[in-house]
């Protein structure tokens, strides 16, 4: 499998990208998806992707970062590119104070603008979080199809799922799932269907049981939610498995390989 969401351009990976995608490839975990999280980030999530087999990236502005400049050229500069997959992250906070929610919400209407208008079919990486509520009707709006849209590091409950399946995008589950206090994301993950399900760590963030204590997380813990998520559903790890890959590689339009790193 690989990890569909982390950021190693973060400060936490630092000199040390080379160790921790080998750290996850020796339990499995064969490659990764570093995503962007502002415009001026998307030309180090390219340059890394060329340095590391089984690497990509994503280009876009985080909602966190609305009000730092944006520049769309660049953003669509990196997303012609052949190791960007992904639009992205995009979406609202409603968590914190900063930046306003006008700020951000003006920033993800530029955004969605943006990748409407570039004639590039990539997926779209969304952040929502408390925001289900009003990122579905400005998607649904914004006139771009439910099916390119994944809903990363999903904090809802059931009816969020339901929402946002209904939408027609996909679900991303991170190490959050298998807290004990989780238990609203557990029922929505039973709920979703293996078909539209993906696994991610987030990293630096967020690392699962039973590395919880474990800072920064890492691409290789994917591997304990993935195999998390398939004892919650009920399901044997082999189906599971083979179900989120094939997911990752028809929505991402990616392969990866079994190789060792080239030394």
């Amino acid at each position: 499998m690989i990890d569909t969401h982390c950021h190693l351009t973060f400060p936490q990976f630092d000199s040390r990208v080379e160790a921790v995608l080998d750290a996850a490839r020796a339990v499995g975990v064969l490659g990764a998806i570093t995503v962007c999280t502002t415009t001026s980030n998307a030309a180090a999530c390219l340059r890394l992707t060329r340095e590391h087999p089984n690497l990509w990236c994503s280009a876009g502005v985080h909602p966190l970062h609305s009000d730092e400049p944006a520049d769309w050229g660049e953003m669509l500069r990196v997303a012609r590119e052949d190791r960007c997959v992904a639009f992205g992250e995009l979406g609202l906070d409603k968590h914190y104070d900063r930046p306003p929610l006008d700020t951000q919400r003006r920033l993800l209407r530029e955004q969605l603008d943006a990748i409407a208008g570039s004639g590039l079919d990539l997926p779209i990486i969304v952040h929502c979080r408390e925001a289900f509520d009003e990122l579905l009707p400005t998607f649904r709006e914004c006139g771009l199809a439910g099916e390119r849209f994944v809903f990363h590091c999903f904090t809802g409950d059931a009816d969020e799922a339901r929402a946002v399946l209904d939408f027609g995008a996909m679900i991303s589950y991170t190490g959050i799932i298998t807290f004990r206090n989780a238990r609203d994301i557990q029922e929505a993950a039973k709920i979703t269907p293996l078909d539209r399900i993906m696994i991610e760590t987030d990293a630096p963030f967020l690392t699962p049981e039973p590395h919880r204590k474990v800072h920064p997380n890492e691409p290789k813990y994917a591997m304990d939610t993935a195999r998390f998520v398939a004892q919650l559903r009920g399901e044997s790890w082999e189906a599971f498995h083979a179900a989120i890959d094939a997911n990752t590689r028809r929505y991402f339009g990616i392969e990866w390989t079994q190789a060792p790193r080239p030394r």
